[in-house]
């Protein structure tokens, strides 16, 4: 689920950490997964999922923020400066990559 923000957009995530290797991807049911090598301890799973989510959508690490679920598997993410429309066309293209 993609949904506008002040800011940019907020991306809602399923969140998998201490996974075989690193991936973004979609369910069948259209929902968004992303997987990191990283143990969920001290905050080193999230700190991967933001870089992985920067470096796949062409993003700065900046442009990345954990909004909620520090500590969940569901997260809610901010991207700075996208639209909906190019959020969505760039997680397409990461996922079909």
């Amino acid at each position: 689920m993609i949904e506008p923000h002040r800011q940019g957009v907020v991306v809602h995530v399923k969140a998998h950490a201490g996974a075989r290797r690193n991936r973004l991807f979609r369910r069948d049911d259209g929902a968004l997964h992303v997987e990191v090598t990283q143990a969920p301890e001290r905050g080193k799973a999230n700190a991967a999922i933001v870089e992985l989510l920067a470096d796949r959508l062409g993003l700065k690490r900046s442009q990345v923020a954990l909004l909620s679920g520090e500590t969940a598997a569901q997260k809610r993410l901010l991207l700075v400066g996208l639209s909906v429309e190019e959020a969505a066309a760039r997680i397409d293209a990461a996922c079909n990559s």
